[in-house]
C-alpha cells in the first residue's frame, strides 16, 4: 500500500478515523468528570469549591506516574497484536490489569494514610483542610478503579477499539452526573457527596470493563486468569520509569512557567491569570490532536509488530501531516475567536489586554505543537519510551533555561510563551531526527 503523506485521500485515513474518533469523544468525556463536581461544589460556597481544587491537585500528582498503564499497555498490545501473539497481548494485558490493581491499593493506602502531611504540604488549613480530607479520603477509594480503568483503555487500543473504551467513558459520566446532585445535595452530603460519587462512577466503569474484557473479548483477547510472570512486568516497570521522566520535565516546565509568570507584575496577578487562560485554552485545543496520537499509538505499535517498518514509516507520515493540517485548522478557529474569547473567561480589562498580548504565539503555535503531539503517539506506539524520556528532559532544561532569563531581561510574560515556543521547537527537532535515523524504531525491528 502506497500513499504520499500529503495527499489529500489517503487509503490509511480510514483506519485513523475509526481510531481517532471515538478517541476524541473519550477524550472530551474524561475531563467532564471534574467540570461535573466543580460545577455542583461550587454551589456549596468558596471553601469546599477550593478543597474540590486542592484535592484535583493531590489526585493529579498521585496518578501521574502511572500513565504508562495506558502508554506501554498500548504499545506492548499492539506489537503482539501485530506479530499474530495472541498468547503475548493477553499475557501483557493480564500484566497491566494486576499492575492497576496493586498500585491502584497502594495509592489507597497512601493517600488514606497520609491525608494530614500531604494537605500540610498543600498549605491547607482550617475548614479547607478539614474538607479536602474528607473528599480525598473518600475518593481514594476508586484509585484501583481509575488505574483499571487506564490500563482497559491501553488493552482496547492496542486490539485497535476505541468505540468500546468511549461507550464505558460515557457511562462513568452519566453515573457521575445522576449521583452528583442526588448525594451531594438530596442526601445533604455535601463535599462527602462528591467524593462518593465520583467513587461509584469509577467502580462502575471498572467492573464494566471487566464484564467485556473476562467475557465476550476474553477469547478473542487471549486473556488467561492466572500468575503473571516477573519477565512480564519488567517492560511495564521500565516504561513507567521512562515515560514518569517525560511526564515529570513537560509538568516542570509547565509548573516553572506558572511560577514565572506569577512573579512578573507582583503583586498584581494580571501575566498568571493571563497565562493561565491562554495554557488552558492550549491544552483544550491539545485534545483534538490527542486523538490522532492514540490512533498513531494503536497503529504503529500493530506495524511495527507486524515486521512491517515501511508501512509504519508510511502511517507515521500521514498521521504527522493529519496532525498539522488539524492544528492549521485550530490555529485558524482561534484566530477567529480573538475579538470574544479573552472577554469569555474575564470582564479585567488589564487581564484582557495581557491576553492579547500572547494570544497569537498560540495561533502561530498550534500547527507546531500538534506535530510535537502526533509525533509523541508515533514512539510511544514504537515503545521507544528511553527515547522520549531523554529528548522530553533535554527539551524540557532547554525551555526552564530560557524561562530562567525571564525576569532577569524584562521580557514579561511574551518571554514565557517565547520559552514554550523554545521546548516545541527543541522536541521538534529531536523528534524529527528520530523519525529519519537509521537506528530509529521506525527503521531497525524491536
Amino acid at each position: 500500500m502506497t500513499s504520499r503523506p500529503w495527499s489529500l485521500r489517503s487509503p490509511y485515513d480510514r483506519a485513523i478515523a475509526a481510531l481517532a474518533l471515538p478517541a476524541l469523544g473519550a477524550l472530551v468525556s474524561d475531563p467532564l468528570l471534574s467540570l461535573v463536581d466543580t460545577a455542583f461544589v461550587g454551589r456549596l460556597g468558596e471553601t469546599q469549591l477550593g478543597a474540590l481544587g486542592v484535592s484535583a491537585a493531590v489526585f493529579g500528582l498521585a496518578f501521574f506516574g502511572f500513565n504508562f498503564l495506558e502508554y506501554a499497555t498500548t504499545s506492548l498490545v499492539a506489537a503482539a497484536v501485530g506479530a499474530g501473539d495472541r498468547t503475548g497481548a493477553g499475557r501483557s494485558s493480564m500484566t497491566a490489569l494486576m499492575v492497576a490493581v496493586i498500585g491502584g491499593v497502594g495509592v489507597t493506602v497512601v493517600l488514606i494514610g497520609l491525608t494530614g502531611p500531604i494537605l500540610g504540604l498543600m498549605g491547607a488549613d482550617g475548614a479547607l483542610r478539614a474538607q479536602a480530607a474528607t473528599y480525598i479520603r473518600i475518593r481514594a477509594l476508586a484509585a484501583p478503579a481509575v488505574l483499571l480503568v487506564r490500563a482497559a483503555h491501553g488493552i482496547y487500543r492496542g486490539h485497535q477499539d476505541t468505540r468500546s473504551p468511549l461507550a464505558v467513558t460515557l457511562g462513568i459520566n452519566a453515573v457521575n452526573l445522576v449521583l452528583d446532585p442526588l448525594l451531594i445535595f438530596g442526601m445533604g452530603w455535601g463535599v462527602a457527596g462528591a467524593a462518593w460519587a465520583t467513587v461509584a462512577a469509577q467502580w462502575m466503569g471498572a467492573a464494566w470493563f471487566g464484564v467485556l474484557l473476562l467475557g465476550r473479548s476474553r477469547e478473542r483477547m487471549g486473556l488467561v486468569v492466572g500468575r503473571v510472570p516477573l519477565s512480564a512486568v519488567r517492560p511495564f516497570l521500565s516504561a513507567g520509569r521512562d515515560i514518569a521522566i517525560r511526564t515529570a520535565a513537560l509538568l516542570g516546565f509547565f509548573t516553572y512557567a506558572t511560577g514565572v509568570a506569577t512573579r512578573i507584575d507582583p503583586p498584581s496577578s494580571t501575566a498568571v491569570a493571563a497565562h493561565q487562560v491562554v495554557f488552558q485554552v492550549w491544552l483544550f485545543l491539545a485534545l483534538a490532536v490527542d486523538s490522532l496520537a492514540i490512533a498513531a499509538q494503536a497503529l504503529i505499535g500493530r506495524w511495527r509488530g507486524a515486521g512491517e517498518l515501511a508501512e509504519a514509516r508510511r502511517i507515521a507520515d500521514r498521521l504527522a501531516f493529519l496532525g498539522v493540517g488539524v492544528g492549521v485548522v485550530l490555529a485558524g478557529l482561534v484566530a477567529g475567536a480573538v475579538p470574544w474569547l479573552p472577554e469569555w473567561f474575564t470582564r479585567e480589562p488589564g487581564v484582557i489586554e495581557a491576553i492579547r498580548g500572547v494570544y497569537w504565539f498560540l495561533v502561530a503555535g498550534m500547527p507546531l505543537s500538534a506535530l510535537v503531539f502526533v509525533w509523541d503517539g508515533v514512539f510511544l506506539g514504537a515503545g521507544d519510551f528511553g527515547f522520549l524520556a531523554a529528548a522530553t528532559l533535554a527539551a524540557g532544561l532547554f525551555g526552564v533555561g530560557l524561562l530562567a532569563l525571564v525576569l532577569p531581561l524584562g521580557w514579561g510574560l511574551a518571554g514565557v510563551w517565547w520559552a514554550m515556543v523554545g521546548l516545541m521547537g527543541a522536541r521538534i527537532l529531536t523528534l524529527a531526527w528520530r523519525r529519519s535515523s537509521p537506528s530509529g524504531p521506525l527503521h531497525r525491528p524491536g
